[in-house]
């Protein structure tokens, strides 16, 4: 299911020169999520509630409160599940279309299926299953409108890197490298090389100029048989764009297995951390807020 109505662009699409006003939102919500067992045998693991409501409806509501009001879900295992419950958008106050990604093959694939979708402007992407407080996205939207930057990576301190990605910045915080799920023995060698770096933790909530897309395009499979965005975003910094990081300060749960989904029920059950709702063009709305 797509918007067929959206427009070729050209091979090449260059960095803009100036930021502007964050408008669009591309979520990646196509995977079944296997560490969640039957949780997810009728649903698509952006759909699994917490405290009451599904993740992805948590997100949409946060990033609407954030300014969004153009969405691309990218959806793949049980779509049908997420585009019934969306719709258009147009009863969330959002307009929403969708791509499904049929065969997910990593990352990199699906951020560049959002290419007709995103055009000339820039867009924030997010993951399906992480959650961050609105505030978060408020903060990276300003930040967009002030700076000129080519893209922001969001970061975390504390987390284990064996889930995820290890950056590497400079003193300005500029993206200089970065490992995907690195081992000992890579932690090291990028010790070597830059001396005593901190443990930043791709915290998978980006901001993005089009020019990503140039980018996505050229990515090879990696030894894990995927395009990685993470690829995508080392080459952006060895060709010298600025890749800005960004500490997030406030609620950020990857929820990405029983124990995780545990927290986090725990947590926003108690209503610790409301922020934006959807209750304002919807008939009914849980309670509890992300």
């Amino acid at each position: 299911m797509g918007n067929h109505t959206w427009k070729l662009l050209p091979t090449h699409i260059p960095m803009t020169s100036r930021n502007s006003s964050l408008k669009k939102a591309v979520v990646l919500a196509a995977g079944r999520g296997t560490r969640m067992g039957s949780l997810t045998g009728d649903l698509p693991k952006p759909m699994i509630p917490v405290a009451g409501q599904p993740i992805l409806e948590r997100i949409v509501g946060a990033l609407r409160e954030a300014g969004i009001r153009q969405f691309l879900l990218v959806t793949g295992y049980r779509a049908e599940v997420i585009e019934s419950h969306f719709g258009d958008g147009a009863r969330w106050g959002v307009e929403i279309s969708y791509f499904r990604q049929t065969v997910q093959d990593g990352t990199g694939r699906a951020v560049h299926l959002a290419r007709e979708f995103a055009g000339n402007d820039s867009f924030l992407l997010a993951c399906g299953d992480i959650l961050v407080a609105s505030s978060t996205y408020q903060r990276l939207a300003g930040q967009w409108a002030s700076a000129d930057w080519d893209a922001i990576l969001t970061v975390k301190i504390g987390e284990d890197l064996k889930h995820g990605g290890l950056l590497v910045f400079d003193r300005d915080f500029f993206l200089q490298e970065l490992a995907e799920k690195p081992n000992d023995a890579e932690i090291h060698a990028l010790k070597r090389r830059f001396g005593d770096i901190k443990p930043w933790y791709n915290a998978a909530v980006y901001v993005f100029k089009p020019g990503i897309f140039d980018y996505t395009a050229r990515l090879r499979t990696s030894p894990r048989g995927e395009y990685e965005l993470t690829e995508a975003l080392r080459q952006m910094a060895h060709d010298g764009l600025r890749l800005k990081g960004q500490v997030i300060e406030d609620l950020w749960i990857d929820v990405r297995d029983p124990a995780a989904l545990e927290h986090a029920n725990r947590l926003l059950g108690a209503n610790h951390t409301p922020t934006g709702s959807l209750a304002a063009n919807r008939n009914s709305c849980c309670d509890k807020q992300l």
